[in-house]
């Protein structure tokens, strides 16, 4: 930092606030810390009676923070993303579209410990909608060493930390257990409730089918379906370990790879995800709880679904740590700690 005269400060970037006062109208920071003086600038610093200021000395290897800050943003990535203008070292990204927000948690990490720059961000997998704040950046210091940026950006390495899937998937199938249902005895509250969680995402429920309790005929529910140009089926109830309840034997029997049947999350414990064909189309069989329960495991994994992003065994058994709903009585879901 150095004393020059405001005349000879064009150029240069300010080491503090500047505070200008117009009595009865304006008393604020006329010019910010990080501000670089202009020509224009000159007559309003005098009249604000700085005949003086104190500016930084820029040296060879550092860098002002609002340079580091866009070399910053730029790890993030940008596809579907807005871009904020950068602001004393400050950028932040929001959604352009709805999606599936994603984070490489171990690079991330890896980039905030660098020091001296700083990338805060919603939890991954998250559902997004346009317009939502997805991360924001921020370079510490004024000034920072290139090396210290360098560090950052050799820790992100060459793929962004972030991105932005689009909900992509449209089509979906529901298939109905239960021969209290299929005979009348009861209503179908199921599949209603299914369809109204599908439609969040924009995926139309094009049939709804009723099996009974015949696996036989769930398994050729499910792949009429899937050859009717489902591209997601949803089997509805039977998924207990009663011997009545032969939902996941009806999966099975499609040929269908089942990724898991059982999951660490309440409500939702006895959640079945597979993938079926070629085409990988998601089978998922779902327990009596998401038809009553506010947010359940199929809450958590539909977001995924519906923008094609494979579900892996690891995963689901990641969710234990998070994966119980505290049935608060305002539900905030997906801006709380269910599944995160």
């Amino acid at each position: 930092m150095k004393t020059i005269r405001t005349q000879d400060a064009v150029g240069h970037v300010l080491c503090h606030d500047l505070t200008q006062i117009i009595p009865g109208e304006y008393k604020d920071a006329r010019f910010r810390k990080g501000h670089i003086v202009t020509e224009a600038d000159i007559p309003v610093l005098l009249a604000m009676g700085k005949e003086h200021l104190f500016v930084w000395e820029k040296k060879p290897g550092m860098l002002h923070e609002n340079e580091a800050a866009e070399r910053l943003a730029d790890l993030c990535g940008s596809e579907h993303m807005r871009r904020s203008a950068v602001k004393e070292g400050k950028i932040e990204l929001t959604a352009e579209i709805d999606g599936l927000f994603q984070v490489d948690t171990a690079r991330l990490k890896a980039v905030n410990a660098a020091g001296e720059v700083m990338i805060a961000a919603r939890h991954g997998n998250t559902p997004v909608r346009a317009g939502d704040k997805l991360l924001g950046t921020r370079v510490i210091p004024l000034v920072i060493a290139e090396e210290t940026l360098r560090r950052a950006e050799r820790a992100a390495g060459e793929e962004p930390l972030f991105r932005l899937l689009p909900f992509t998937l449209r089509r979906a199938a529901i298939v109905v257990t239960g021969s209290e249902v299929e005979k009348g005895l009861i209503e179908d509250k199921f599949s209603p409730v299914v369809a109204q969680k599908l439609a969040e995402y924009g995926i139309e429920a094009t049939s709804v089918t009723q099996v009974g309790d015949d696996p036989a005929r769930t398994t050729k529910a499910v792949l009429d379906a899937v050859r009717n140009g489902a591209e997601l089926v949803v089997c509805t109830g039977g998924m207990s370990v009663d011997p009545d309840d032969k939902t996941p034997l009806g999966i099975k029997n499609t040929g269908a790879e089942i990724v898991s049947y059982g999951a660490p999350v309440l409500p939702g414990a006895m959640f079945l995800l597979s993938y079926l064909g070629e085409a990988q189309v998601p089978v998922c069989g779902l327990p009596g709880c998401v038809m009553y329960a506010r947010r359940t495991i199929f809450d958590l994994i539909l977001p995924r679904l519906a923008a094609r992003d494979p579900v892996t065994a690891d995963e689901l058994a990641a969710l234990g740590e998070g994966g119980l709903c505290l049935n608060c009585p305002t539900c905030t879901w997906p801006n709380c700690g269910f599944g995160k």
